[in-house]
């Protein structure tokens, strides 16, 4: 596959509208390259923008309080919430003043039940957020209308890829501003033998992103040669007396795996961790003081892992890592869907 140029325009960054106007969501909810699609017949996703940042939400909708584990890596995390047990994950562009769009949500959530705030149903809503005010000239954020019209949106069985939700301004690439590139949202899914997985992802990573040839396909672009680079190129001849790349700041890569495959709490925090650690085959480089990555594993708990495996020599205690395995490689793909 071929990855033409991306680049964002070159913006007197950080000056135009001066918060937010009057907006309104984009009337179309979202504008996707592709659909990818899903079998979580009660997982609902929907997106919403501010064609004005351009900058928006991405809200995935949970049956039932499904169970969360969180694994968060970097120098500066962007996470609310943080619970074990959510109805709803939202994503949403505007770094810190974006988690307005997760209160949206929960708010949505509450009036949804007839504004019933009892203990036993709060809207538990986990939110991540990105740095997205690099590649434009504004401060427009997602707010909690957003949050809602993203909510409002959500259908079931796909997930919009592209630029396109939180990823509408998502980059990567950014070893020095000159060579970032676009990336955007990205989601794979995959099925085997009843258990399902699926993964979703904005990145925009301070670091490139990677096919499987271990070949830049995304960031860190020369406008010059027209050739990216890996990372390590521009930091090994730093290290032999080159100029150090003025490496762009505000960065995070957020992400969520979802299965059907009934995991207990501490499988499923190192579910979560194996995954995570994994997403630095496809985006290099990841975790840095530079990043604030996090990573939601969410199961549905309605599948158990086959009981007739043999337990000698712990074989059956293999399976939560080999569950782990496979999304790993679904997670590449999914970043990769972000970079196409």
């Amino acid at each position: 596959m071929t990855y033409p140029p991306r680049r964002p325009a070159e913006l007197p960054r950080f000056r135009g509208l001066d918060g937010n106007p009057q907006l309104a969501p984009s009337p179309v909810p979202g504008t996707p390259r592709e659909l990818v699609d899903h079998g979580f017949a009660e997982l609902t996703v929907g997106t919403a923008e501010y064609a004005e940042g351009p900058t928006g939400v991405t809200v995935m909708r949970l049956p039932d309080h499904a169970r969360v584990a969180t694994d968060f890596r970097g120098g500066s995390k962007g996470l609310s919430g943080g619970y074990q047990v959510v109805e709803a994950i939202c994503f949403a562009g505007g770094s810190v003043y974006g988690f307005g769009a997760a209160t949206g949500v929960a708010e949505a959530l509450l009036a949804e039940r007839d504004n019933d705030v009892s203990f036993p149903r709060l809207s538990l809503v986990n939110g991540a957020i990105i740095y997205d005010f690099s590649a434009r000239n504004n401060a427009v954020i997602p707010d909690a209308a957003l949050g809602k019209a993203a909510l409002a949106n959500a259908v079931a069985g796909a997930v919009p890829v592209g630029r396109v939700g939180a990823g509408v301004s998502a980059t990567v690439g950014k070893i020095d501003w000159s060579r970032a590139e676009f990336a955007g949202q990205g989601a794979a899914y995959r099925e085997i033998s009843g258990i399902k997985l699926l993964v979703v992802t904005v990145v925009n990573a301070v670091g490139a992103i990677l096919d499987r040839e271990q070949r830049v396909v995304r960031g860190n672009y020369d406008p010059e040669t027209g050739e990216r680079r890996h990372p390590a190129e521009d930091y090994a001849a730093a290290f032999a007396g080159a100029a150090m790349p003025a490496t762009e700041l505000g960065n995070t890569t957020i992400t969520a795996v979802f299965t059907n495959v009934r995991l207990d709490d501490r499988q499923l925090d190192q579910f979560a961790k194996q995954v995570h650690s994994s997403m630095h085959r496809a985006i290099q480089p990841f975790h840095t003081s530079q990043d604030g990555d996090v990573l939601f594993a969410v199961t549905t708990d309605e599948l158990d892992f086959p009981t007739e495996t043999s337990a000698e020599l712990g074989v059956h205690q293999l399976a939560p890592s080999a569950l782990g395995a496979v999304a790993s490689e679904l997670a590449w793909d999914a970043v990769l869907s972000a970079a196409a």
